[in-house]
């Protein structure tokens, strides 16, 4: 079996497919490699299985389980051109508004950096306001509680594209690792995905290769047969 795979996407960059498609080739069998290589429209991205172990001998049940670390390009960001967005705190209902910034790719994802994870947690956005602002959607981002084992905590609301609050968006932490990377003076980085569902994504920025790892998990909950 070669050690590495190739398929081929088309998209200009996504987390949901990249760690969906190499997860479920890796926990069906169907591939037995070191890594899964995808052509996306943004490069090259590459999908490998890392194995949870407690210890340096992982016994069958700990081998069983794994995470998918995606290897994927540093986005840029910039200053927001104020004359072309809204009036974010207005459209966060108030929310104590830091910084904001506007990723440079082709999705242009909107990056609005708060005073603090409760009011992360407590954004309510107007999502009709939403809608309206440019590119793919709205990250809303702020430090981790003190003491917490996370490094910051963000939420991802994407109405334009029919998802109002993205459970886990990991293609923005392609953004998100160098900008709290640099406030934080870290490489390596865990950030919680405060959705009601939640999620966990750990990071590690690599500033000189321009390229930002992030592992976390995946679940199959379906699987279905196409018949010609």
């Amino acid at each position: 079996m070669p050690k590495r795979a190739f398929r081929y996407a088309v998209s200009e960059l996504c987390g949901h497919g990249t760690l969906a498609a190499a997860h479920y080739l890796i926990a069906s069998g169907l591939v037995e490699c070191d890594a899964i290589e995808f052509m996306a429209k943004s490069g090259r991205l590459t999908a490998k299985k890392v194995t949870l172990s407690d210890d340096a001998s992982p016994s069958a049940e700990h081998c069983s389980k794994f995470m998918v670390e995606l290897d994927f390009p540093v986005i840029p960001v910039a200053k927001c051109n104020s004359a072309e967005t809204l009036p974010i705190p207005d459209t966060l209902n108030g929310a104590s508004v830091m910084n904001e910034l506007q990723t440079i790719s082709a999705f242009s994802d909107l990056i609005v950096e708060v005073s603090s994870c409760a009011e992360v947690d407590n954004v309510c956005p107007n999502i009709a306001e939403l809608v309206q602002c440019p590119g793919r959607g709205v990250a809303v981002t702020g430090p981790a509680r003190e003491g917490s084992s996370y490094d910051f905590v963000t939420r991802f609301f994407s109405p334009k594209y029919g998802i109002n609050e993205d459970p886990v968006c990991a293609s923005v932490h392609c953004s998100l690792a160098p900008y709290w990377g640099k406030k934080l003076g870290k490489e390596n980085m865990i950030a919680f995905m405060a959705s009601p569902r939640t999620g966990t994504l750990y990071l590690q920025w690599d500033e000189e290769a321009h390229r930002v790892r992030i592992r976390g998990e995946a679940v199959t909950v379906m699987v279905g047969t196409l018949l010609a």
